[in-house]
C-alpha cells in the first residue's frame, strides 16, 4: 500500500520551495526550483506542478493533499490569486493542473497566513488555541489563529497586520496609507529610524556606520552600535520597540491570544529586546489591569523560513 503524505508548496518571487510534510509537521523530502516569474504565468503554473512531480519521484509517495503559500490575497473557492504584487498570476487558476493529475484536494493561502499556522502546528506557538503571529521583514506579514484556525476573513485578505495605522500622518506606506505599522516596525522601518538618528548624531558610531556613498544603514548595524553602547543607536532602538510594542499591544487588546509569536529577521536579536519589548507591551495592554489573571505571552518564532511550507500543507485541516 503506497504512503500518502502533504504536500506544503511556498510560492515566492525568487523560488518554489515545495516538502512533503506529515501529520505531525515533520518535513520528509524538500525541493526547490527558480520561480522564473519574469517568464510569465505559465512558467509560474508549471513550476508549482514541477516540484509536485520531483518530490512524487523522489520519494515515491503520492500527495493526500497540496497546501500552496502565496504572496497576496487569495481566492480559495476559486482556486486564484487576484493580486499579488511580484508575480504575474493575478486571476489565474494555480491549482487546476496538479488536482487533475494527482486527483488530491489543493488549497490556496496567503504566505503569511501559512507561516502562522507552520508556527502553531510545531512552531514558537505549537499548542494553543488563539494566536497571533507577526513576521517582520520587508514589511510585516502576520497571520490570526483564532479556536484553533486560521481567520482569513469574509475575502481571504485577513491577516494584514502591518497596515494597521499607529501614527497619524506618518510615513507613507506602499499600500497608500500613512503611518502603517509596518513603515515604523517591519525591518525597512527599523532601517529608516536608524537613519535617521543617525544624521542627527553625526558624532555617534552610529553615523559612522553609514555606507559613504548611499548614507544608507543596514538594520544590523543599529544592534552592533548599541552592543557598544552606542547612545544614538540606544536611543534609536528605544524608539523602535515602542512603535513595535504599539502595534503588538493593539493586537492583544483586540484579540487577546494566548501567544503573540515573533519571527523575521529582527527577531534573531530576541535576547537584546524581550525583555524591553515585554516591559513596552506590558504598559500598554488593556489587561495590565487584571493582575494573577492569565495574560497574553510573547514569544519568538521557531520554524524560519520552514513555517510557510509547513502551515500551507496543513491547510485544509
Amino acid at each position: 500500500m503506497v504512503c500518502k503524505m502533504r504536500i506544503g508548496i511556498d510560492l515566492g518571487g525568487t523560488n518554489i520551495a515545495a516538502a512533503f510534510v506529515d501529520d505531525n509537521g515533520t518535513i520528509a523530502e524538500r525541493v526547490s526550483i527558480r520561480t522564473n516569474a519574469h517568464e510569465g504565468e505559465q512558467t509560474v503554473v508549471e513550476g508549482l506542478l514541477t516540484v509536485c512531480d520531483m518530490l512524487v519521484e523522489e520519494a515515491h509517495v503520492s500527495p493526500s493533499s497540496v497546501g500552496i503559500g502565496v504572496p497576496g490575497a487569495v481566492n480559495t473557492k476559486k482556486g486564484i490569486v487576484p493580486f499579488t504584487a511580484n508575480l504575474p498570476i493575478g486571476g489565474v487558476n494555480i491549482t487546476d493542473g496538479i488536482h487533475r493529475k494527482y486527483g488530491c484536494p489543493v488549497y490556496l493561502g496567503n504566505d503569511a497566513n501559512c507561516a502562522a499556522l507552520g508556527e502553531v502546528t510545531v512552531g514558537g506557538a505549537k499548542g494553543v488555541e488563539s494566536a497571533v503571529v507577526v513576521t517582520l521583514g520587508t514589511g510585516i506579514g502576520g497571520g490570526v489563529i483564532l479556536d484553533g484556525k486560521l481567520h482569513t476573513g469574509l475575502s481571504g485578505a485577513a491577516g494584514e497586520l502591518g497596515h494597521m495605522v499607529i501614527i497619524e500622518n506618518g510615513r507613507e506606506c506602499g499600500c497608500g496609507r500613512r503611518g502603517c505599522w509596518e513603515t515604523y516596525a517591519s525591518a525597512t522601518g527599523l532601517k529608516k529610524t536608524v537613519e535617521e538618528f543617525a544624521q542627527t548624531h553625526p558624532d555617534s558610531m552610529l553615523h559612522s556606520l553609514r555606507d559613504a556613498d548611499t548614507q544608507k544603514i543596514s538594520g544590523r548595524a543599529i544592534f552592533v552600535a548599541y552592543h557598544a553602547n552606542d547612545e544614538a543607536a540606544r536611543l534609536a532602538l528605544d524608539q523602535y520597540i515602542k512603535h513595535l510594542a504599539t502595534g503588538i499591544a493593539n493586537l492583544i487588546n483586540i484579540l487577546e491570544p494566548e501567544v503573540v509569536c515573533v519571527g523575521g529577521g529582527i527577531s534573531n536579536e530576541w535576547g537584546t529586546i524581550e525583555a524591553q519589548l515585554n516591559a513596552a507591551v506590558d504598559a500598554e495592554k488593556i489587561t495590565r489591569f487584571s493582575a494573577g489573571e492569565q495574560m497574553t505571552r510573547l514569544v519568538r518564532a521557531q520554524l524560519g523560513n520552514d513555517a510557510g511550507i509547513i502551515g500551507a500543507a496543513m491547510l485544509g485541516d
